[in-house]
C-alpha cells in the first residue's frame, strides 16, 4: 500500500489535532485548578473539604481570563510559531536564483503530485538536518542545513526533501506544533508555579480562621495541587512523544514511493546518522527534524525510531541496499585542501582567453601585436595598406 497521501493516517491526524486541541485547555484548566488550590491552602488553613471548593470557585471566576489567555496563545503560536523557529535557528528564505540545485529539486517533486510547494529556507550550521514547520498550506516550509547540502549528493537531497513533503502531506507538521504548544504552554504555567512556590517561598500562614473552615487541610491540598501540576506536565512531554515514532517510518516511505530511489533514502539516513544535533535549537525543533539525536533514557524519551530500524524497514518494504554506517571527511580536512590555481587569463577580444589553459588549442594563433600599414614581424614586405614606416 502506497504510504504517501495515506488517506487514514491523514484523516487520524486530523483527529489527532482537534483531540490535542482540546487537550491543552483541559491541562490548561488543571493547572489553573490546581494553582487555585494551592493559593488557597497558603493563604491560611482549612479543612480540605473547603479548600476544594474554594479552589473550583476559583476556577469558574477565571474561567473566561484563562480561556481567552489560551486562544491568544494559540493565535500568536500560529501567527508567529514561524517566525520564532526561525529566530532560533537563523534559516533565511531563498529563491531559485539562490539555491537553483535545491529548489529545482523541491519543485519538481511538487510538480510530480500537485503539491504546493512550500517555501525553501537554508539555516548556516554543519550539521546534517532538515525540517518541516506550519500549520497551512500558506505557512508550510522546509529548512535544510548548510551541511546537508555539501555533503549529500542530489538523489539524497531529493529523498530528504521527499520526507518533509510527506510530513506535510500527511498532517505531521500541523500535529506536532499544535503538540509543541500544548507542550509550551504547560511547560510554561508549570515553571512559573514552581518558581513562585520556592524562590518567593513557602509562607504558609497555617491558621484557621474557624467557622465552616475547619482546618488540618492545607498540607494534603499543597501536595494535591503539585502532584496535579506535574501530572500536567507530564501528559504534555508523553503527548508530544506519542506523536513522533510511527510518522517517521510513514516519511521515509513516503520519500520513496516519490522519488522510486530506496537507496537515496538509506544512504541519507546512513550519512545523517550521528551528525544532526542543531547547535542551539530547542527540543521542540529538534523533533521536527529528519533525524533528532537527542534521546532519553533507555530510548524510552526517543522522539525518533533509532536510524538502523528505519533503514531496516525501508530494506524490507521497499527494497535497496544497506551500505552500512559510513565515514564522512571531516570539514576541516577539505578546507585544508590546496585550492586548484585557476590557469585562464584574462579573456580576450572574442570570448576566448589571451593565454588559453594548459591542454587546450588556442582559438586564434597568437601573434604580437602590429600597427595598421605596418608589416609582420620578420617580414619585409608592405601590408595590405601599405608601408607603415615613418619617413619612408
Amino acid at each position: 500500500m502506497a504510504a504517501y497521501g495515506l488517506y487514514t493516517h491523514i484523516q487520524s491526524n486530523k483527529r489527532r489535532s482537534i483531540v490535542l486541541l482540546i487537550g491543552l485547555f483541559f491541562l490548561v484548566y488543571l493547572m489553573t485548578f490546581a494553582g487555585a488550590l494551592m493559593g488557597e491552602a497558603l493563604v491560611g488553613d482549612a479543612s480540605l473539604d473547603y479548600l476544594v471548593r474554594a479552589a473550583v470557585r476559583d476556577l469558574v471566576y477565571a474561567f473566561p481570563f484563562v480561556t481567552g489567555g489560551t486562544v491568544l496563545w494559540i493565535l500568536i503560536a500560529y501567527k508567529f510559531h514561524q517566525a520564532m523557529i526561525d529566530a532560533l535557528t537563523g534559516g533565511q528564505e531563498v529563491t531559485r536564483q539562490e539555491q537553483p540545485r535545491l529548489y529545482n529539486l523541491l519543485e519538481n517533486l511538487c510538480i510530480s503530485r500537485g503539491i504546493t510547494m512550500p517555501k525553501l529556507k537554508v539555516m548556516e550550521d554543519s550539521a546534517l538536518n532538515a525540517f518541516a514547520t506550519g500549520l497551512n498550506d500558506k505557512q508550510y516550509s522546509i529548512t535544510v542545513t548548510t551541511g546537508l547540502l555539501e555533503r549529500l549528493d542530489d538523489p539524497e537531497v531529493e529523498s530528504v526533501l521527499g520526507h518533509e513533503l510527506t510530513h506535510i502531506r500527511n498532517g505531521d507538521v500541523r500535529m506536532l506544533v499544535i503538540a509543541v504548544i500544548i507542550a509550551g504552554v504547560v511547560s510554561f504555567v508549570a515553571e512559573l508555579v514552581f518558581r513562585l512556590l520556592f524562590q518567593g517561598g513557602l509562607r504558609w500562614r497555617g491558621r484557621s480562621e474557624g467557622g465552616d473552615r475547619g482546618k488540618g487541610g492545607a498540607g494534603i491540598a499543597i501536595i494535591i495541587a503539585l502532584v496535579l501540576i506535574a501530572l500536567a506536565w507530564i501528559l504534555s512531554i508523553v503527548i508530544r512523544f506519542a506523536l513522533s515514532r510511527q510518522r517517521e517510518y510513514l516519511a521515509d516511505a513516503g520519500s520513496v514511493e516519490l522519488t522510486k530511489n530506496p537507496d537515496a533514502m538509506i544512504t541519507a539516513l546512513r550519512k545523517i546518522e550521528g551528525r544532526g544535533e542543531l547547535e542551539g535549537a530547542t527540543s521542540a525543533v529538534m523533533e521536527m527534524c529528519v533525524d533528532n539525536p537527542r534521546e532519553g533514557f533507555a530510548d524510552l524519551f526517543a522522539t525518533h525510531p533509532p536510524i538502523e530500524k528505519r533503514i531496516e524497514a525501508i530494506v524490507k518494504f521497499a527494497g535497496g541496499h544497506d551500505p552500512g554506517p559510513l565515514a564522512l571527511p571531516a570539514p576541516e580536512d577539505e578546507q585544508d585542501t590546496p585550492a586548484v590555481e585557476d590557469q585562464t587569463e584574462p579573456r580576450g577580444p572574442w570570448g576566448g582567453s589571451g593565454e588559453q589553459p594548459a591542454g587546450d588549442k588556442p582559438f586564434l594563433p597568437q601573434r604580437p601585436p602590429i600597427e595598421l600599414g605596418g608589416t609582420a614581424p620578420g617580414s619585409d614586405k608592405p601590408g595590405p595598406w601599405g608601408s607603415g614606416r615613418s619617413g619612408s
